[in-house]
């Protein structure tokens, strides 16, 4: 299968989507154990910090349907989605890093500016950083709402498909998903589950780089960095741009 036609069915949901600006990347926490990430093709079991079974559950179906993988889609073979990067596991340590705002250093920031992945050395993204006062009101007051509307976005899915959403056929969940009754969570959730896909794997998602494998990137490589060669000339194909997933954000936008 073509990248192009590739792409444009793994996003099928995405499409019929509102798009939203992704916010800063977060966290890492421990919690109660759990299911989430069990699913066929996804992530190892891991620990719930926010989330119940139940809810995991829901948040782990729907954001599969949204960045489906080879167990959502035969077509996506060789071609993993949210739930071989567990997303689920991003947004529930995310979410969770409320009950640790008032630590030294809550799982917000990772240290950075890179890892030990691609080198020997100390792993400065293991570590998290500080919080002045101004931005531990601020993520205190985001994380809250956000912890509301998942609470209140799950209920919505599993109501609107009758009682649990993750009993429901893949085809009834793109709908539900995609319908007006559900739009504003469907909206975050799409957010969150690019940011699971592709953030740096120290806040939780992209588990086995499986993001950045997809698309290509080669991750933090510091401190080698870049020669002016290197990043005067291309690095191989764009894996968004020949997706059609650029167009149909631009019509998304008013701009086309």
């Amino acid at each position: 299968m073509s990248p192009g036609s590739r792409g444009v069915r793994r996003r099928a949901v995405i499409g019929a989507l509102p798009v939203v600006v992704a916010s800063a990347a977060v966290l890492s926490a421990d919690g109660c154990t759990s299911s989430s990430g069990s699913s066929s093709g996804s992530a190892s079991p891991r620990a719930l910090s926010f989330f119940t079974s139940h809810q995991a559950a829901v948040v782990e179906a729907a954001t599969a349907r949204i960045a489906p993988g080879p167990s959502d889609d035969p077509a996506e073979a060789g071609h993993p989605g949210a739930r071989e990067a567990d997303v689920t596991g991003y947004i529930d340590t995310m979410l969770g890093a409320l009950g640790a705002l008032d630590s030294a250093a809550p799982p917000i920031f990772a240290g950075g500016p890179w890892s030990n992945r691609h080198t020997s050395g100390p792993d400065l993204m293991a570590r998290f950083m500080p919080l002045d006062p101004v931005a531990r009101i601020a993520w205190r007051k985001r994380l809250t709402a956000w912890q509301d509307q998942y609470r209140k976005g799950i209920g919505t899915l599993d109501k609107l498909a009758g009682g649990d959403f993750t009993k429901a056929p893949a085809t009834v969940q793109d709908k539900i998903l995609a319908g007006s009754g559900a739009s504003s969570f469907t909206s975050l959730l799409f957010q969150h589950t690019i940011e699971g896909l592709y953030a740096a794997p120290e806040y939780g998602g992209n588990q086995g780089l499986a993001g950045w494998q997809e698309i290509g990137f080669p991750g933090d490589i510091q401190p080698r960095g870049y020669t002016p060669d290197e990043v005067s000339r291309s690095d191989g194909h764009d894996p968004v741009a020949n997706t059609g997933v650029v167009a149909a954000v631009v019509k998304l936008l008013g701009g086309a």
